[in-house]
């Protein structure tokens, strides 16, 4: 075949360069064979997806198919560039030329695949330790015999092209020295080709074993490494399967563990908000990585700052301050993004019982109320702490006494038993609700952040539960009919105003039954002021359907009380002359509590056995344990019937509290009195 093409050449020429033009022709096909023996030494360039175990197996296999690929006189197997760079022969040279000018376009195309090749091959077997000694031991051969090779074509190219550029000078060369010198390059190159055969066959067995045995090593430690990545998990496993035990037992974990939506699907489950919780602790930690900084608050009130009772820009706009509306909250549209300071000089609070009668000083210091209330024994300073004999402005010489007083006078108050949980309106500093603790009873103490400083944050300081609040123009943040007692002492409300607006409020959150203690001097003075409201008082309790059950004196602390129970049915309601106060409309819900605004209107005494408030719990504790009457027509938080899920959610908390929470935290629990639950559902926790 090269001799036909060769053939139209010596139509052409001279008859003395034919024998040029034959050794020319003998010495590209040797060139050509010398090429195929080296470029099958070439482990081609596998696709970086191949594993290194097809690598391995498939060296010999891919050989040929890559030879007859490189062999290919394709440009379409090179970049643009490497095309685009090549030479281009003038249209008047001769064919002779033209074959010189495609070995060494081949050539240079074998050079720059193979140098492609090279660079790949780096680059995957930096990640493939298998096939990096393959190709280690390939390359450094095939580089240098390309560059022998290259070598020596680019010599004879370089000779041809000056054999073109010499003129007749180089065609004139005896073509006896052509020959001779092509027969010895002939010769040696088929020596080379033997031996490089050999010694290809050789190395590629020998990779193939190296291959082989680098592939069972790293499978063996990759098995021992799973084996340990198991082990080591299922350690791991065990470890927080126990922890989780210790802390969620078999049966209560069980039961947190299926967990539905609510009803209304409103509330998302305990499960779902802990998923959302370690979400949000991991995003808090990524924040801190981020080095972001909290700023400390800017604002006159200092260590006493609350966004929402301190936003003054919105207070100063509002219309009137009669209804106290200065007093209740006012959030700012958008949430502050600082801390607020500690005070000066605050040291760890003193752990309960100690605090219900003293207090670090400079954890709240504050010392009007010691100037102006000391001498009813609300609080004195003493040295580096307030203290607090446990007095008030009705009971100066003691809580105990002054609580006894009121079960005494009325003995079915039962404190710890019927009375369980109680409201103490105008707290002051919540010497009252601290003493309940001593009957079992759980007083929730509110005021307002006025004239009185601190007296909420007094109290929470004690450790006695208290929240700042203000009888104003909104409803108390609770639902209806859930006090059994309401207490007032001096708490400088004007309950009579305005159509009894405010004493209506205390009648929608205390049960059917319950009583409302009022301990103030229009009950037991006969000041001219004094006599107007308790004439005021009787009208309006007597309209309300309230049963005035005793007004008794305490000699000790020369006080008086009265006592009213609100009624157990509606039939007061419906005789009544004149519906003063009204009855609330049909659809306004007892039970809403945030931001209502207050109505001059009293609701129904539920008497249906399945609504709240138609029948008084039972007493405590067997309340506690006792799923309520009127859980039997709902369903209950976890998906199940109320009555069950009641006992599920008690029986849970009862086996965690005993088994984690008294003994597995490390916490001394008997000096821990405020604890704020962020979900009580049916208060198991608690309980």
């Amino acid at each position: 075949m090269a001799m036909g093409k060769y053939s139209r050449v010596d139509g052409r020429k001279s008859s003395s360069f034919c024998s040029t033009a034959a050794i020319i022709v003998f010495v590209a096909f040797c060139l050509v064979g010398i090429w195929m023996f080296m470029s099958s030494s070439v482990v081609p360039v596998q696709d970086s997806e191949l594993s290194s175990k097809e690598t391995g197996n498939e060296v010999k296999e891919t050989v040929p198919k890559s030879v007859s690929k490189q062999f290919d006189d394709s440009p379409g197997d090179l970049p643009e560039d490497a095309t685009s760079g090549m030479p281009r022969k003038e249209s008047g040279r001769i064919d002779e030329d033209n074959s010189t000018e495609n070995l060494v376009e081949s050539n240079n195309e074998n050079k720059v695949s193979q140098n492609s090749a090279e660079e790949n091959q780096e680059e995957n077997h930096a990640n493939e330790s298998a096939d990096e000694k393959i190709e280690s031991g390939n390359e450094q051969k095939v580089v240098n015999e390309d560059e022998g090779d290259v070598n020596g074509k680019d010599g004879e190219t370089n000779s041809r092209e000056g054999e073109n550029e010499g003129g007749e000078m180089n065609k004139n060369v005896p073509a006896e020295s052509e020959e001779s010198s092509a027969e010895n390059r002939s010769e040696s190159t088929e020596g080379e080709e033997n031996n490089e055969e050999e010694a290809n066959t050789d190395q590629i067995k020998h990779a193939d074993k190296e291959a082989l045995l680098t592939e069972e090593k790293n499978e063996k430690n990759q098995d021992e490494h799973l084996e340990q990545s198991a082990v080591e998990n299922g350690v791991g496993n065990e470890e927080t399967n126990q922890a989780s035990n210790e802390i969620l037992p078999a049966g209560a974990q069980s039961e947190i563990l299926t967990e539905s939506t609510t009803q209304d699907g409103a509330w998302s489950t305990q499960a779902a908000e802990s998923q959302n919780e370690k979400k949000s602790q991991q995003s808090s930690i990524s924040s801190e990585t981020n080095g972001h900084h909290w700023k400390l608050c800017k604002s006159t009130a200092g260590p006493d700052y609350i966004p929402c009772l301190d936003n003054w820009r919105v207070i100063r706009k509002l219309p009137s301050t009669k209804h106290y509306e200065h007093r209740e909250r006012h959030c700012p549209e958008e949430a502050p993004t600082c801390l607020v300071p500690l005070p000066e000089g605050y040291k760890r609070s003193i752990k309960w019982p100690k605090s219900r009668d003293k207090i670090w000083y400079y954890n709240v210091p504050h010392t009007k109320l010691a100037e102006v209330k000391g001498h009813q024994n609300w609080v004195k300073l003493t040295g580096e702490y307030l203290t607090f004999p446990g007095g008030g402005t009705q009971f100066k010489n003691g809580a105990l006494h002054y609580i006894d007083f009121i079960q005494d006078s009325v003995p079915e108050i039962a404190w710890g038993k019927r009375t369980r949980v109680i409201l103490d309106v105008g707290c002051g500093v919540a010497s009252f609700g601290g003493y309940l603790f001593e009957r079992d009873v759980l007083a929730m103490s509110f005021a307002p952040k006025d004239e009185h400083e601190a007296q909420v944050q007094f109290a929470l300081e004690r450790g006695i539960p208290a929240l700042l609040s203000v009888m104003g123009t909104k409803r108390l943040p609770f639902p209806s009919s859930v006090f059994d007692l309401v207490h007032c002492a001096r708490c400088r409300v004007p309950w009579h105003i305005e159509g009894g607006k405010l004493l209506l409020e205390l009648n929608r959150v205390l049960r059917p039954g319950g009583y409302f203690v009022w301990s103030a001097t229009p009950v037991y003075q006969k000041l001219p002021e004094d006599v107007g409201i308790w004439q005021e008082m009787s009208r309006l309790t007597k309209s309300m359907c309230w049963d005035l059950v005793t007004i008794k004196k305490d000699r000790l602390n020369g006080v008086g009380a009265a006592i009213y129970r609100k009624p157990t049915s509606n039939e007061c309601y419906n005789k009544r002359s004149k519906n003063e106060p009204p009855l609330c409309e049909e659809n306004d819900d007892p039970n809403a509590a945030w931001n209502v605004s207050l109505q001059a209107c009293m609701h129904k005494v539920p008497v249906d056995s399945t609504e709240r408030g138609s029948l008084w719990p039972a007493q405590w504790p067997e309340r506690s344990e006792q799923p309520p009457y009127w859980l039997n027509s709902q369903v209950g938080v976890y998906g199940k019937a109320a009555p069950e899920d009641f006992t599920a959610d008690y029986n849970h908390w009862k086996t965690v509290v005993s088994q984690s929470y008294m003994n597995g935290m490390g916490i001394d629990w008997s000096s821990v009195r405020n604890v704020m639950d962020m979900k009580a559902v049916y208060g198991g926790y608690f309980v």
